[in-house]
């Protein structure tokens, strides 16, 4: 499904080039639950946005089912973005004044969906916080408010959702559900599923573990195969 190849990523510090990402290759199967861990600075939220289509790589390649994500224009992008990805947050990124529901019909508005009530109701039922659609955020837990996070991810159907921190903000119990949930929908529905986390006890919960260091891959190993080194 996703295939990088010595990608790269340099920013312009005023007259100082910042090598973010350093030639990085790796690949994701269809249906797989995988972790990305680093420490802060690492090169991962980095690497999050470019297969997030959201930033550009410098130098490499990044295809998303066989298409070259860099040759794509921005209202490519945009279409990609929609039809294909769902974005979870640490911070949730819910607007505060409209209901659950309302948070998670936004995406639709942008496709001209006569059923966007329907569909956004059903998100919501899909991560069991159908009877809280009409609460606004405010009236929420933080696992409920990244429960509607989720939902909202979910709504366009998407193949795969990346998650960056999406338990930062959460206590360890609370985080567990969340990671529950995102187990769920990848055993259930067989969407990939790719956390951004800086805990071990969440990456062991995935399949898979990728850890970034200094812009370069330092591991990438089964979590069974990870637990058997430690």
């Amino acid at each position: 499904m996703i295939a990088v190849k010595e990608l790269t990523k340099v920013y312009q510090m005023g007259q100082i080039p910042v090598v973010a990402l350093d030639g990085i290759s790796f690949s994701i199967a269809s249906g797989e639950i995988l972790s990305i861990m680093g420490a802060s600075g690492s090169g991962k939220s980095t690497l999050m946005n470019i297969l997030g289509c959201l930033d550009r790589p410098t130098q490499g390649s990044y295809e998303l089912d066989g298409v070259e994500v860099g040759n794509l224009n921005d209202n490519q992008l945009a279409k990609l973005r929609g039809e294909r990805l769902g974005f979870v947050f640490q911070n949730f990124n819910l607007l505060p004044r409209i209901s659950a529901l309302a948070n998670v019909e936004l995406p639709l508005i942008y496709t001209r969906e006569k059923n966007r009530r329907e569909r956004a109701l059903d998100a919501l039922e899909r991560v069991g916080l159908g009877h809280r659609a009409n609460h606004r955020p405010s009236e929420l837990s933080g696992g409920e408010q990244q429960r509607v996070a989720i939902a909202r991810a979910l709504v366009n159907n998407p193949s795969i959702i990346l998650a960056d921190e999406p338990t930062g903000n959460l206590d360890s119990q609370v985080g567990n559900e969340i990671i529950s949930i995102f187990k769920n929908l990848n055993e259930e529905e067989h969407i990939t599923v790719v956390l951004v986390t800086h805990d071990p006890s969440i990456a062991r919960q995935t399949q898979r573990v990728i850890v970034i260091a200094d812009g370069t891959i330092s591991a990438d190993q089964s979590t069974e195969s990870m637990e058997k080194s430690l």
